[in-house]
């Protein structure tokens, strides 16, 4: 059985990928200004300054629209914590380092902009939309929690694994974001707002691209450990955002209304992300990983069967809803 590699040695390793990526992505990345996409004319003053305070027939987003862009925001707003992580497992030295702080100020970018354009447009409570903010940082978010089965050998190892983990995590919590924000752009029925979330969307597809890149060269360097740490975090994935204010509520209208669901994320975050890092096709493997990926395999396929049983519970509260607004509309 070959010696797992060190969080050193994995930094010093990848760091040619790292730097091959960061100046891959600065190269196709694109600048933009989040004041470019808030309608400004549409803002007024709050009661503080003479103004009124918001009430909710003000805002023109349906509830689904509503969840949506709260949860969404919200997560980006405890970038802090992951900034943290990231910084704590990547280190801020050389490429890593630069990754790091790039990465940061765009993503910072994604919760200045939604919060602008809900707070000029009335969309959300502003109120409790602080409050929400609040507890959400307050709470914070750990990496720790990613390695499932392993989270207690990942904190023991002193985060020995926590690179591998982070990578791994981050690279799906990626795309999962982005199919997130682009589904919320559509639900908004508003050009800016979708226009606005589309350009949010792509920073995330190409943060995603670095993250998978690096975990591409890890699965090179160190099959089995890297297929550890793929397989546990698909088999105890969370969205960042699961301990926030009201998550499960929202999340819940979010898949009911194909924001983001389990069929979503089957086939379009899991799925192709596994067929790029050619997990099932690899030869490369020792017994443990042959062992990880055979109980990925297994985990994979039961949430196709879960997708589907999701689906015909969905479609069924679905038409309820619609018998009751017509039997009250008639």
């Amino acid at each position: 059985m070959a010696r797992e590699m060190t969080q050193l040695e994995l930094l010093q390793e990848l760091s040619p990928a790292a730097e091959e990526n960061v100046n891959r992505h600065l190269a196709v990345a694109k600048d933009w200004n989040p004041h470019d996409y808030v309608p400004w004319d549409e803002g007024s003053n709050f009661a503080m300054l003479g103004g009124q305070d918001w009430s909710p027939e003000q805002s023109e987003l349906g509830d689904v629209a509503k969840a949506a862009m709260i949860t969404n925001l919200l997560t980006e707003d405890n970038l802090p914590s992951y900034h943290r992580e990231i910084a704590n497992n990547f280190s801020t030295d050389d490429a890593w380092g630069h990754w790091v702080g790039r990465w940061t100020a765009e993503e910072n970018r994604h919760g200045l902009a939604m919060r602008d354009y809900l707070v000029v447009t009335r969309g959300v409570d502003p109120v409790a939309l602080e409050e929400a903010r609040m507890i959400h940082m307050t709470n914070g978010f750990t990496s720790v929690g990613v390695g499932g089965d392993r989270a207690d050998e990942v904190e023991a190892h002193g985060g020995e694994l926590g690179l591998l983990y982070t990578v791994a995590y981050v690279t799906f919590q990626e795309l999962a974001t982005r199919v997130s924000h682009r589904n919320t752009g559509r639900a908004c029925n508003d050009p800016i707002a979708d226009k606005m979330l589309q350009r949010i969307a792509a920073d995330e597809n190409l943060h995603m691209i670095f993250y998978r890149n690096i975990v591409s060269a890890a699965m090179d360097l160190t099959p089995d450990q890297t297929m550890r740490a793929i397989t546990d975090v698909i088999c105890n994935f969370q969205m960042p955002g699961a301990g926030m204010p009201n998550f499960r509520r929202h999340g819940v209208l979010m898949a009911k209304h194909g924001i983001y669901d389990l069929r979503q994320h089957h086939e379009e975050v899991v799925l192709p992300i596994l067929r790029k890092l050619n997990v099932f096709d690899r030869d490369d493997f020792g017994a443990q990983g042959e062992a990880d990926r055979e109980r990925l395999g297994e985990f994979v396929e039961k949430l196709g069967e879960d997708t589907l049983k999701f689906e015909e519970m969905r479609d069924r509260a679905l038409a309820r809803e619609a018998a009751k607004r017509e039997a009250r509309a008639s």
